[in-house]
């Protein structure tokens, strides 16, 4: 039987030494990042990606094994595992093909096939099956017994019908014909129920819909799922039937094949027939569609998964302001603006409230606090949360640099999709205990200009508003999806151990909430860390967990300049090295990229360190500590261009992607509602993943196609002139239109609504206007 690793390094186009290695440092406690990071040469160079797909995939294989021997525990201890079935269940590669195999024996409740088998009704089920010439009616009269039950020769027919049934049922290859057979030829069927048309309009384009099962995409199999569950839709699987009610469909031609009945004229060919009808109508349909329903929604799942990982991805590596004094603004109407101000490090300095809209109108005012503020605490930056009324807040903020133009300031519209959940949350009142959930609010939308990774850490991931129904898809499943993106890319940037909060310190690698906890504890006992080699003696950080975090963890200023780089301690000797070849102290070679680049890796190499990790070494004191993250870029709003009513058709105008499914991307436009670019609009090509060409955080030029005012409906095209037209989606049955759930749906997934403005990384044009520098 092949290895675990054999499986896993062939899917992963792998060695199999390779994925062994992995697999020995993921059991001893290492993580992820830090595999992919600081142990290349173990690993043979296995990156992220291919090292979180082995460790899924690990998973899985090793419950499959532990079923497996299970199943062979079972059937042994029944005394009916034969050669043939241990050798089957021995190479079976999928839990359902071991439950398959497993189902004959598996314990179970008293069945009819039980029952019949006891009242003597087997020998008939064998002989019809076997001698189709033989009368049903003849054979039957000698099995009559009433004192087992068997009351008259329709009673002995139907034990006999059973028995068959429950083998045919029970027969794995069949299965496994089955369910591939109607995963090809079967159609996804979805009715209203009945009197709920009013109740689940929104779910109208499923009212009376039906494509294959294969091509359903998963926006449309969540929401079909989903109205299943309000009780708004019945779903259910149909094929082809043919017009002679009698003959067989698709599904029972496989059983009676496997079964090896066919219809030659003789005697038992019509009850043998029945036979198989009731086999697939009565015992084997409901089964099959169901596991079929339930692949449907895994891969489902699987998909919006994908799309919500990847989009978070985007939105936590979007580039940060960097240490700039900030002034926050949750923007109000009725309760006012919320107004804070930060400073570089993100300690709060002041906050207040103004009144600049209706109904008050206390905009002279306003700009006055807002001016006294800016000058005050030397504030740099404008951070606008772009939820209700933004677009007035932000001409308040241009009217404030328009009269203090001594001010220098810089705004820029920011996603606030949780800080509502941040600024209510245990952790917010721990971290500012003196501050009104409102004005955490405003705190926060500065904090994300400044470093969205380091402050959209304190949120649940699921609250960032980029996913494509998650609502419906597994919290284990995507709750451990998104976890591992975070931890990925805090990994990535690193972490500044001096300044970080304990939320951002508990996603290092090898660390966690308990030891982040401790970390921020002892730096406020003793002042900021001088060293790395100062964390052990931080309580309960051990050299394992010394081991795993350290390379990730920054500090700045210290004693050592290697210790604001991603070189790992353990590598320090590597740089000692390179010193000593070029006869130059750390200050002169630490970014003097001619000379770094001079060096050959492999002069600096020993049994530890290999070309791979002296090359990072290289890399990095080129530019120690360097941020991974895009340069910044900002999206222009259109003058004039305020609310849907201001759109026309064809008007172009610039605008930021927000959040991107699988049927298209919303881009923000800035008139409070995100327009829909439907994936077939989205360039002149044929586009299948939308990712090819978007991701959150880009910055576009669209043309409006249409606008529905009453249903706050916005359709765009990124397509060129003639190409444009209105959006179809690809594949869809009749090629109609994007459905109103399906539009609705991906809204009541991403952040609330009443948004306009930005996106967190695009910021350069802004920075550069201002004058300032990454």
């Amino acid at each position: 039987m092949i290895s675990i690793e054999a499986r896993i390094a062939a899917e992963l186009d792998a060695r199999e030494a390779q994925v062994r290695a992995a697999v020995e440092l993921l059991d001893g406690g290492a993580t992820v990042p830090f595999i992919a990071r600081y142990r290349k040469e173990v690993t043979g160079g296995l990156d992220d990606t291919q090292l979180r797909k082995l460790e899924e995939r690990l998973g899985y294989l090793r419950e499959l094994e532990d079923r497996r021997a299970a199943i062979f525990k079972s059937i042994e201890e029944q005394g009916k595992l034969t050669d043939e079935l241990s050798r089957e269940i021995a190479t079976a590669e999928t839990k359902a093909r071991l439950e398959d195999l497993y189902l004959p024996f598996k314990p179970k409740r008293r069945t009819k096939a039980q029952i019949a088998r006891e009242a003597g009704l087997e020998p008939l089920a064998d002989l019809l099956l076997g001698d189709p010439a033989k009368q049903p009616q003849a054979e039957a009269a000698a099995f009559v017994d009433a004192s087992k039950g068997v009351a008259d020769v329709k009673a002995a027919l139907d034990g006999a019908r059973d028995i068959l049934v429950e083998r045919f049922a029970e027969n794995a290859d069949l299965l496994g014909r089955l369910r591939d057979l109607i995963w090809e030829k079967g159609r996804l069927v979805s009715k209203v129920m009945d009197g709920k048309e009013d109740k689940g309009a929104k779910f109208s384009d499923y009212f009376d819909a039906a494509e294959p099962i294969a091509k359903v995409p998963s926006h449309r199999a969540l929401a079909m799922f989903r109205g299943q569950k309000e009780e708004v839709l019945s779903l259910s699987l149909a094929i082809d039937e043919p017009e002679d009610r009698k003959a067989l469909n698709e599904a029972e031609r496989a059983i009676a094949s496997a079964a090896g009945i066919s219809d030659r004229g003789r005697a038992a060919d019509p009850w043998l027939i029945d036979v198989v009808h009731w086999c697939w109508r009565v015992k084997l349909k409901l089964s099959i569609e169901l596991d079929l329903m339930g692949r449907l929604r895994l891969a489902a799942e699987e998909e919006a998964v994908r799309v919500f990982a990847s989009n978070l991805k985007d939105v936590l590596m979007a580039a940060p302001a960097g240490g700039r004094a900030t002034l926050g603004l949750d923007p109000g109407l009725r309760t006012g603006c919320k107004v804070a101000a930060i400073a570089a490090t993100g300690k709060v300095l002041e906050f207040a409230t103004i009144y600049p809209h209706e109904p008050m109108r206390k905009w002279d005012e306003s700009i006055a606090v807002l001016a006294a503020l800016c000058h005050r605490h030397k504030l740099e930056l404008v951070a606008i949360g772009n939820g209700t009324a933004s677009r007035e807040t932000d001409k308040l903020a241009d009217d404030l640099m328009k009269r203090h133009p001594e001010l220098k300031l810089t705004k820029v519209m920011v996603s606030e999709a949780g800080a509502s959940v941040y600024s209510a949350s245990e952790y917010a009142s721990k971290e500012l205990p003196e501050l009104d959930v409102t004005i955490r609010g405003a705190v926060s939308i500065a904090r994300r200009l400044q470093d969205p990774l380091a402050e959209l850490v304190k949120i649940d991931p699921k609250s960032i508003g980029v996913g494509q129904y998650q609502h419906d898809v597994a919290e284990f499943r995507l709750s451990k999806a998104l976890d591992a993106v975070v931890e990925d890319c805090v990994n990535a940037v690193g972490v500044e151990v001096n300044t970080a909060s304990a939320k951002l310190l508990a996603r290092v690698s090898g660390l966690g909430d308990s030891l982040a906890q401790n970390i921020v504890a002892f730096r406020d006992a003793n002042g900021p860390f001088k060293s790395r080699q100062q964390l052990l003696q931080v309580p309960r950080l051990g050299p394992k967990a010394f081991e795993q975090a350290a390379g990730f963890l920054r500090i700045r200023d210290g004693e050592d300049p290697l210790d604001a780089s991603s070189v790992h301690p353990e590598a320090y000797p590597v740089v000692r090295r390179i010193l000593a070849f070029t006869g130059k102290d750390m200050s002169a070679v630490i970014g003097d990229a001619k000379l770094l680049r001079t060096l050959k890796p492999d002069a600096f190499t020993d049994e530890t360190f290999g070309v791979p990790t002296v090359s990072d070494i290289l890399k990095e004191l080129e530019k120690p500590g360097r941020d991974p993250r895009p340069e910044f870029k900002t999206a222009t709003f259109k003058e004039g261009v305020e609310e849907l009513k201001d759109l026309k058709p064809g008007m172009q105008l610039e605008g930021v992607v927000t959040n991107v499914a699988a049927f298209g991307a919303f881009v923000d436009i800035g008139v409070h509602q995100d327009g829909l670019v439907h994936v077939s609009a989205l360039a002149d090509r044929f586009v299948k993943d939308p990712r090819e060409v978007v991701k959150p955080g880009d910055v576009v030029t669209v043309r409006v196609v249409e606008v529905d005012i009453p249903r706050k409906r916005i359709s765009l095209t990124m397509r060129s002139g003639e190409a444009a037209a209105k959006p179809r989606e690809q594949g869809a049955p009749k090629d109609r239109p994007l459905g109103r759930n399906e539009r609705k749906f991906m809204q009541d997934n991403r952040a609330p609504q009443g948004k306009s403005g930005g996106s967190d990384n695009a910021l350069a044009a802004a920075f550069a206007k201002a004058g300032f520098k990454k």
